[in-house]
């Protein structure tokens, strides 16, 4: 009777547990996604199926099972599995698990596999604390990040693993998922019988964004919500009160997506600037952190091509600071489309960048004693100002022959216009007063 009742009791806890617990992957058959690294072939895959694991990192988004790999790839080589959090251990913790990870391989001939969560949570000296334990063998590190390991982890500590990019899951996987969900009458919720049309799960699959847990978790608060065993759309809208997709404030997917706005309006693509520009304000981004980067975008790529721009993304802001959301984003919106459509050049960010490093290369040069102000009249006797020519009382308001760079510097061309929008008129303007 005692292993019935504990049995049954287990049954019980289990069903307390969240639907992404009790579906978690045992096996790699189980595992739905990341193909590129699992697929016949594929090295990682042939690491496990030989047996022979090796410290590694998996970098990739939310809920696309960093942990749950780690967990089967220790499991399928029959080594011991400690699992620790970079947000709450330290290097004590870590000391810990290598002198049981020793006495164990003396006592039993097991290798311990140690998986740190959030591993770019670690400073220097934690992270440094790996790199004899690896290197001995006494342990084999399991990492999961959603940061890139190149920014995050020290390159003694890289050095010593492989990365594997873990990618999100497709929307053909996700819908595996909930098929499986609904199937499985011991961890899923097939005793329920639900009812779910196809579209329903396109909703659940598009409010998921990619994310296995995120999937379940949804699935599992509409099956509490649903009226009998009929999930409808009306169920799953309610569920997604208050959701918002994958958005990291400060991580990679930031400043991917600014990135990728940055890069629309660069390539002239209004379509692709707009969705970038509400991919971040539906994800919680600050709007005047987009409007700073639009003002820098119109000067950086836009220039004197159009100067306008710059008055427009200037613009954008003070209306979005005197509106705030959601009015004053159309303003920003409408700046973003303005310049992704308007005339391109850099001309004037690779002249500033230019003079910058001859300014910070060439010295402390002196200036030419004709450009020098003479506001006494000791400063005239020394001849500051003398033979300066007024621009102003010459044909074209242009003193021809005339120089304002250090002698050191002379015949330095920073400023080269592009043959695009007004730049090209200044281009000619330019090539004409140099005639002269």
């Amino acid at each position: 009777m005692k292993p019935a009742n504990h049995e049954t009791r287990a049954k019980t806890s289990d069903s307390y547990a969240p639907l992404a617990a009790r579906m978690r992957p045992r096996n790699l058959d189980e595992v739905v996604g990341q193909q590129h690294l699992l697929a016949p072939g594929r090295s990682l895959r042939s690491a496990i199926e030989q047996q022979a694991p090796h410290s590694l990192v998996f970098w990739g988004p939310p809920g696309t099972g960093k942990t749950t790999l780690a967990k089967i790839i220790a499991a399928n080589a029959d080594c011991h599995f400690v699992e620790l959090s970079a947000v709450t251990a330290g290097v004590k913790e870590i000391r810990a698990v290598v002198g049981e990870a020793e006495q164990l391989k003396v006592l039993a001939q097991q290798q311990t596999v140690l998986f740190i969560d959030e591993i770019h949570r670690f400073n220097k000296s934690q992270q440094d604390s790996l790199l004899a334990p690896i290197e001995n063998g006494q342990i084999i590190l399991f990492g999961a990040t959603t940061e890139n390991p190149s920014f995050e982890l020290n390159n003694a500590l890289l050095s010593r693993l492989r990365i594997y990019v873990m990618r999100s899951l497709s929307e053909e996987d996700l819908r595996q998922l909930i098929e499986r969900v609904l199937l499985d009458d011991q961890r899923g919720l097939g005793a329920r019988r639900l009812q779910i049309d196809p579209a329903t799960v396109g909703l659940i699959c598009q409010a998921a964004d990619g994310d296995a847990r995120r999937c379940l978790n949804i699935l599992q608060i509409a099956a509490d919500l649903a009226t009998g065993n009929r999930v409808t759309p009306e169920v799953i809208e309610e569920t997604l009160q208050g959701h918002a997709n994958r958005f990291d404030k400060q991580g990679d997917i930031f400043y991917d997506q600014i990135s990728a706005l940055h890069k629309s309006v660069r390539g002239s693509d209004p379509d692709a600037s707009l969705y970038r520009l509400c991919r971040m304000l539906a994800g919680g981004c600050d709007p005047l952190y987009i409007g700073r980067r639009v003002i820098r975008m119109a000067s950086e790529d836009i220039g004197n091509a159009d100067p306008r721009g710059l008055g427009i993304a200037l613009e954008a802001v003070a209306a979005y600071e005197r509106l705030g959301s959601p009015e004053g984003e159309l303003a920003l919106a409408q700046a973003v489309a303005y310049m992704a459509c308007a005339p391109k050049s850099n001309a004037v960010y690779n002249a500033y960048k230019a003079a910058m490093h001859d300014a910070k290369a060439s010295g402390s040069l002196e200036v030419p004693i004709h450009l020098r102000n003479a506001p006494t009249k000791l400063m005239k006797e020394l001849g500051h100002g003398k033979h300066y020519r007024y621009p102003h009382d010459e044909p074209h308001a242009y003193a021809a022959g005339e120089t304002y760079l250090p002698d050191k510097l002379i015949g330095r061309r920073y400023y080269e216009p592009v043959e695009r929008g007004l730049e090209q008129k200044i281009k000619e303007k330019l090539a004409f007063l140099r005639k002269l």
